[in-house]
């Protein structure tokens, strides 16, 4: 359960090291300061350094991690699942002795607030857990044999071999950590880039890491991702991209492999979730979610509402109450307790939001909070609401990843409509309405645009249980507690006729267990 605390210190000044093929190092790379925008003085504070490694060193960690793959035969991906299991839970248990020096990181690197870096470092610890749970019923499932056509069967799940994880800076523990930890569970070796907000929280991992894989199994570096992956995925080496960030870098990353079509990828990409409030919403209800939904987080997250479509009857009324909702909003640093707003973690996003705000106000909006939107207090930037956007300006178009919360009015559904089928982005939609026969249409029209539609309540990612994907340019495969483990994996199978020969060769096989793979033994 998260807690605040009576007190507050700061965290001790962290010198980032990297992990490569099971060793730790301090030196022999550039580095760069780390600065933390939670200060009310002029300057940012420093808290420490990261890595800045270099094409050469990240190619040194590919190795590594190619090596433990050993082209599919290395000690890891040749593993019993219980072997990979015991490793996972010992990583995760030295883990949690670093939770509140990561938690603290956070919160100081990212400026998320203590309750929901608690949230955040918890979270990925149940993700952990329940992703050791799937995996151990998907191995009592496939410890059973099939039998068809006169050939039976075992069909279990082998690995895919060395991937590339690229976590966010918003998540930058829990959603890098829901592609690491499958990736590793399924036999995968791995290196991680870290994001380039919340690079320190990893320096307190690289040992817990080190003493629960095998020597190349984990490796994690730091640098500048535009500089030094590209050169390195055009080696061919990487085997499999996992990545949380934007299509376009997604793209580049992509064509950038010799054999696009061998490069398997799992990606979590930008949106533009809308929400579409109807004539007959519960306005309470619709004011609280969206502003939640808005400006969870200061609204840096890709399950944000980004576009907030009323009905022109009730638009008034909305708007105003949301105004109401969004400026009783406490900024502060983020270990004050109660607060929603904090600083952002770049200090240049402000000039880029403000130009969002300029470009609608020159097209027609107003800004409905002239008062406090967009005024910027101690380093935090305030929340601004656009009302009447057009749906030509750059802040209906552009993924804004802050604290800018745009609203467009509507009559009829078809207005809005073509913004929906022509948006390039298709994660989730929010729909508030109480008329049960609108609801089922505005579903069947959403339904073949984006993959979670949230009837009165926010866009958002959790359970974890549930599959998180999206359509065009947010996403490609799915992640889930269960689908993760399959996008890692592929299916591969042991058959043979259902002949009494076969037969007996098999339990052979069985009955000595010379076998990792072909075998009845239930992981408990």
């Amino acid at each position: 359960m998260a807690q605040v605390l009576p007190a507050f210190p700061g965290i001790p000044e962290i010198n980032g090291r990297i992990l490569i093929n099971g060793e730790l190092r301090s030196q022999g790379f550039e580095t760069i300061p780390v600065h933390s925008t939670c200060t009310t003085e002029p300057e940012l504070k420093k808290i420490g350094t990261t890595p800045h490694v270099s094409v050469e060193i990240l190619r040194e960690a590919v190795q590594a991690a190619s090596a433990a793959w050993g082209k599919g035969l290395g000690e890891w991906a040749t593993a019993k699942m219980e072997e990979r299991i015991n490793a996972v839970m010992k990583f995760r248990n030295g883990m949690v002795q670093q939770r509140e020096l990561i938690c603290r990181l956070l919160m100081w690197e990212i400026g998320k607030t203590w309750i929901d870096s608690q949230a955040e470092f918890d979270r990925t610890i149940q993700y952990i857990d329940d992703t050791v749970d799937e995996v151990k019923n998907m191995e009592r499932e496939a410890g059973r044999f099939h039998f068809s056509g006169g050939v039976m069967a075992q069909i279990r799940r082998a690995p895919l071999g060395v991937t590339l994880c690229m976590g966010p800076f918003n998540y930058p523990l829990n959603e890098t950590f829901t592609t690491l930890i499958p990736a590793l569970i399924m036999g995968n070796t791995a290196i991680v880039k870290v994001a380039r907000y919340g690079q320190l929280l990893w320096d307190p991992l690289l040992e817990v890491f080190r003493d629960a894989f095998p020597k190349g199994v984990v490796n994690v570096i730091n640098g500048l991702g535009r500089e030094i992956v590209n050169p390195v995925v055009r080696d061919g080496k990487i085997d499999v991209l996992a990545f949380i960030g934007t299509s376009k870098v997604a793209s580049q990353i992509k064509i950038a492999h010799p054999q696009p079509f061998r490069f398997r990828s799992i990606l979590s990409l930008e949106a533009k979730n809308p929400a579409i409030i109807m004539e007959d919403a519960d306005l309470d209800n619709a004011v609280s979610e969206c502003a939640k939904g808005a400006l969870s987080f200061n609204g840096q997250r890709c399950t944000a509402l980004k576009m907030i479509f009323v009905h022109k009857k009730v638009a008034s009324e909305f708007t105003k109450r949301l105004v109401q909702k969004i400026d009783s909003m406490k900024p502060g640093m983020p270990w004050d307790e109660g607060v929603a707003i904090t600083p952002l973690p770049d200090p240049k996003k402000s000039e880029y939001l403000n130009s969002l705000i300029n470009d609608a106000v020159a097209k027609g909006a107003e800004l409905a909070n002239k008062e406090k939107g967009g005024k910027i207090h101690d380093g935090i930037y305030f929340p601004a609401v656009l009302a009447r956007v057009p749906l030509n300006s750059r802040i209906a178009i552009e993924e804004q990843f802050g604290p800018v919360v745009p609203i467009a009015e509507f009559e009829d559904y078809k207005e809005i409509e073509d913004y929906i089928l022509n948006s390039p982005y298709g994660n989730q939609a929010s729909v508030f309405g109480q008329d049960a026969q609108m609801l089922g249409v505005m579903i069947d029209r959403l339904s073949n645009q984006v993959c979670r539609i949230n009837i009165n309540s926010q866009c958002q990612r959790g359970p974890d249980v549930y599959p998180f994907t999206g359509r065009k340019n947010s996403a490609e495969g799915t992640l889930s507690v269960y689908d993760a483990l399959r996008s890692f994996s592929i299916r591969c199978m042991v058959a043979a006729k259902q002949d009494q020969a076969s037969r007996q060769v098999i339990q052979g096989v069985l009955h000595q267990d010379s076998s990792n793979f072909l075998s009845m033994n239930v992981v408990l």
